[in-house]
């Protein structure tokens, strides 16, 4: 026996879909219809005359090939891991390598030439290697007091080297067991965001920063949050982010803004989760890559806005195109491409 109120309800439900899909085709316009003229150029918005859309990272080479001297054995030469390049380059910047041995009037004029520095990871605390940095660095500040923007990215080795510089203590470091493994990253109670690197992270992402394991460790040094609020100089210089755990459960500062300039301090490896698969710690979901992605534009972001524009030509002449990476990955460990320097390459 048919069930009349179901052959109603069946009628009712095709009147209308008939109905949504006749209001659905009138509402979809060709381009001729709409009365878009399609001939017409779009209206583009016009660049922001306070912002620097062609910005340049200068990135610091460190002592050794990279590869514990597998790749070449002049002990002058010195390297930048390419995933420090790719990442800089992810940004939206182009690179110029700031070759820390060569002379240093060569190495300040091409200072002059960037929009922001990366201090990399590494090994070398001493000696000519932190003389360079200390200089660069204390040039970065006054580039910054004179009113030009001028960002700074220390990551691992390079954050610890600004916090001996700006501690001027040289035993500030202490031991951790973080040389190979992922983490999470603690976020310090009521910590403000605005204006860091995490500014522009997707809230869910922050989420998971703090409950997944996203970013990659590759120290043995670092400071711990009491140690570094004790230090007079380091605490009124920084804020602290974040902090992480080491495998002995020890805590550690991981994440640092500067107060008054765009300098931000990393104890962990953005650049490492897209760029790097030498090690099978390294966290390569979307999530991670993400975090790499948000870091990279963060910094060049903040390159954006120095108003240092130099010759062009000097700037082409100098950047790391002019220079090939060396393939070190068939190791199985340690970087996956490197570029080595022997001989200073600068044309001014």
């Amino acid at each position: 026996m048919i069930d009349n109120n179901c052959l109603y309800k069946e009628e009712l439900n095709r009147n209308s879909y008939s109905g949504l899909a006749k209001e659905a085709s009138e509402s979809i316009l060709l381009p001729s219809e709409s009365g878009f003229d399609g001939s017409r150029s779009p209206v583009c918005s016009s660049p922001d005359p306070n912002l620097n859309y062609r910005p340049v990272i200068g990135i610091l080479s460190h002592p050794g090939d990279g590869a514990s001297g597998r790749l070449t054995n002049d002990t002058s030469s010195t390297y930048i891991a390419a995933s420090y390049v790719k990442f800089a380059e992810a940004g939206g910047a182009r690179v110029i390598p700031l070759i820390y041995n060569e002379p240093e009037e060569v190495l300040f004029q091409k200072l002059e030439l960037v929009n922001g520095v990366i201090f990399t990871g590494g090994w070398a605390k001493k000696y000519d290697y932190f003389e360079i940095v200390k200089k660069i660095f204390t040039k970065a500040l006054e580039r910054n007091d004179a009113g030009e923007h001028f960002p700074v990215y220390g990551i691992c080795l390079g954050f610890e080297l600004m916090s001996i510089i700006i501690s001027q203590n040289r035993d500030i470091l202490e031991r951790f067991d973080a040389e190979d493994n992922a983490s999470s990253l603690q976020f310090v109670d009521n910590v403000n965001n605005d204006g860091t690197l995490f500014q522009r992270f997707p809230p869910e992402l922050l989420k998971k920063l703090s409950t997944d394991c996203l970013v990659m460790q590759k120290h043995k040094y670092g400071i711990t949050p009491a140690n570094f609020q004790a230090n007079p100089a380091l605490s009124s210089f920084f804020e602290i982010l974040t902090t992480c755990i080491d495998e002995n459960s020890k805590t550690y500062v991981s994440t640092v803004k500067a107060k008054r300039y765009p300098i931000t301090g990393f104890q962990w490896h953005p650049e490492k989760n897209a760029f790097e698969w030498g090690s099978s710690a390294i966290p390569h979901s979307e999530d991670a890559i993400q975090v790499t992605q948000h870091a990279a534009s963060y910094l060049v972001s903040e390159a954006r806005k120095s108003l240092n524009r130099p010759e062009s030509q000097k700037v082409l002449s100098n950047l790391i195109y002019n220079y090939k990476p060396t393939y070190c990955g068939y190791a199985g460990r340690g970087y996956d491409e490197v570029y080595i320097f022997t001989q200073p390459r600068s044309r001014f």
